[in-house]
Parts: structure tokens; sequence; C-alpha cells
């Protein structure tokens, strides 16, 4: 790795490179990482595979939003940290602003007393996640050792759910990897160049770390927005996996204190899978809603920023950082079981609330393999069916 190697582009060619991948880039993590090679590697030549591949499995072995720590980290390396702020900007403002409008759209319905039925959406986020759950297991849990981990995994979270006993999950996870050995090859190493020294890395990460525990202390004594803030950033800084994986997190931060009834929860993350962009920008739409804090515009701001800055902190702190980590193997070692807990969290996601909200009878069940299927066989985009589904709360009748 080459630290304070000098950038080669601007931060407003990375902008609008990443404003037009938010606002085309539909289908999740997985899929975002396939649009950024297709633009960034194969047509805009900005790294190579192999450069492009590492990047990737360093921001798998972090904490936080994959797909937008790999933007910001690909940001870095073009155009310096203006570069990285550049990247997640403009893939992330699409669809925050659209999470935002919709939570409006809520409170004004909400306040007019003729709120709609989002219902259709709740089922649309049973098969999106359903759909994500049987993609992320068939890839992460390939073998016997690693499927106990995610039903142990899935297990604790719904017997006991909060954030301490994801923490734990992942730990135990990570030391069952690591005795396990269920480990696969891991991406050949290359050089990246990095415009950032390891002294700015290391005041990185230690920013990160004293945020994750000087924020709560704040908050106990504040309240208001030091808790919106403290709330988002622990979501961010502590989930493995990004993506849907930080649905039982937000749950826990925002619907069991009260902040946001269950059924808006529900509804905002089945509207979330029908936009582009990274679904971490779901948490606009809980800051707006949230009686915790300003709400609003501002509520939506502060979520925005606080759930994606542990992850921001992380990737561009450790990246001038990787060459010495890298050598770890005992690091690369834990990560299979740390990925198969992430599974059994989504599972637990997956069984309360988004099932529980959701399915209450078969008419429910029959609609939600309807939406599963549109997705999975017909191969329909998941903003289409969301679409088909959203404009149920419209009609006379609930759905």
């Amino acid at each position: 790795m080459t630290a304070g190697s000098p950038a080669s582009g601007s931060a407003a060619e990375v902008f609008w490179v990443f404003l037009r991948l938010g606002l085309t880039s539909f289908g999740g993590p997985v899929a975002h990482l396939g649009y950024f090679r297709e633009v960034l590697v194969l047509r805009l030549r900005w790294l190579s595979d192999a450069a492009y591949a590492e990047v990737v499995a360093i921001c798998q072995l972090l904490p936080g939003p994959a797909s937008s720590q790999v933007g910001m980290a690909l940001g870095l390396m073009r155009a310096g940290p203006l570069g990285a702020l550049g990247a997640w900007l403009g893939f992330t403002l699409p669809s925050a602003l659209l999470l935002t409008l919709f939570a409006l759209l809520v409170q004004q319905q909400a306040a007019s007393g003729t709120t709609p039925d989002w219902h259709g959406l709740k089922l649309v986020a049973v098969a999106v996640v359903a759909q994500a759950l049987w993609g992320m297991g068939r890839t992460l849990c390939p073998d016997g050792p690693r499927r106990l981990i995610a039903l142990v995994a899935a297990a604790a979270m719904l017997l006991s759910p909060g954030v301490s006993t994801q923490l734990a999950v992942i730990a135990v996870a990570g030391l069952a990897g690591l005795l396990l050995r269920t480990h696969g090859d891991a991406p050949a190493a290359v050089a990246l160049h990095v415009p950032l020294r390891r002294r700015a890395g290391q005041v990185l990460v230690t920013l990160y770390l004293l945020l994750l525990i000087g924020l709560p202390l704040f908050a106990a004594v504040g309240g208001g927005a030091l808790a919106v803030v403290d709330g988002f950033y622990r979501a961010g800084a502590l989930v493995f996996g990004g993506g849907h994986v930080v649905l039982p997190l937000l749950q826990a931060e925002m619907v069991t204190p009260g902040a946001i009834t269950e059924a808006d929860f529900v509804a905002g993350y089945g509207a979330a899978q029908g936009i582009p962009g990274p679904l971490f920008a779901f948490a606009a739409y809980l800051g707006s809603l949230s009686t915790v804090g300003p709400g609003g515009v501002l509520g939506a701001m502060l979520a925005l920023l606080a759930i994606f800055l542990p992850g921001a902190l992380l990737v561009l702190g450790v990246l001038p950082l990787w060459a010495e980590l890298r050598q770890g193997h005992a690091l690369r070692r834990a990560v299979p079981g740390v990925n198969a807990a992430v599974v059994g969290l989504l599972l637990a996601a997956f069984v309360d609330p988004v099932w529980v909200s959701a399915i209450g009878d078969v008419a429910d069940l029959l609609l939600a393999l309807l939406a599963l299927v549109l997705l999975t066989v017909a191969r329909l985009p998941s903003w289409a069916v969301v679409l088909a589904f959203g404009l149920t709360a419209l009609l006379p009748t609930p759905l």
C-alpha cells in the first residue's frame, strides 16, 4: 500500500459519477458493488480489478454500510478526502431525499387524520428480506457449522433483542470462526494508492472509538438531538454486513423505546426497497419521524450523518493502516463466523418485526409470496414491486 500518494482526479468528478450511480443503483449492497465495478473499473478504469477486490475485502471486514464504504474508499483514492465526501454525497442524496419526502408524506397524512394503510409496503418488506436472507444464507452459510452459528445467533436475538446481544453474538461468532477455521481464500494483496498517511488513519480510528464511548454519556445528560445522534451512530458503528442487517439495530434504537411506531418503521423499510442507493438512507426517514430529537428535515439530516459517520471514519482510517492489518491471519479466519452470525441477525429481523407486523392471515401470506415470486421468478425490479404494492395504500379498501 502506498500511503500519502497523490490523487488523480477532482472531488467534483467523483460527485457526478457517484450521483449517477446513486440514481440508478437498485438492488442492495451486492448489486451496488457490481455497478461500481462496471462503471469505475471496466468503463472509467479508475483502478484495476485486483485493487477493487482488495477494497471490497477491506470494507467487508469493517462494520458499517459496505457498498457506501467502498464508494468512499474509491472516492478517497481518486480525489483525496474531498473525493470521499463527494462519493458519499452523490451516492446517498437521491435515496435520502426520497425517504425524507416519504416521511413528510406520512406525517402530513397522520396530521390530517387520513393516514393511508401502508400494509402493502410491509408485505413487500417480507419478500425483500426473505430474498436477501436466502441469498446471503447460500453464500455465507454453505456448511453445517456456519448454519449452526446463524441459527444460534437468530435464537439469541429473538430471545433477548438489543445492541448488547448483537455485540455478544458477533464476538462469539468470530471466536467460533477462529476455532472452526471455516475460512475461504482471501483476495491477493495489491498496492493501493491512498492519499492519507498512517498518522491520519490512527487519528480517525481513535475518533471513531471516542465517539462510540463518549456519545452515550453526552446523550444521557443532554437527550434530544444528542440522543438521536448517539442511537444512529451506534447503529452504524456496530452492524456488520450493512444493508438489511442494520434492521434489528435500528428497531432496537427506534421502535423499542417508542421513538417511532412499529407500523411506520416497517412501512418505511418497505418503501426503502424501491429506491436506488444505500439502505442506510433509511435513517433519514426514521430521523424525520422520530418523536425524540428535532424530527422533520433536521432530524433526517442528523440521523443520516450519524449513521454514516462511523463507517466513514473506519474505512478512511483503516485504509492507510491496511498493509499492516492484513498480515493478521486470525482476523481473516474470524470473518466467516461473523458473516454467519450476520445471516442469523437477519433471520431474527425477518421473524420480528418484519413477519410479525406484516403477516396476519393467509391472504397476507399469499400476497407476500406473490411479491417474492415477482422479485425472484419474474425478476421485476424491486422499485416496480414496491410501487405496485405501495399504491394499494391509496385504494379505498385496505389490502
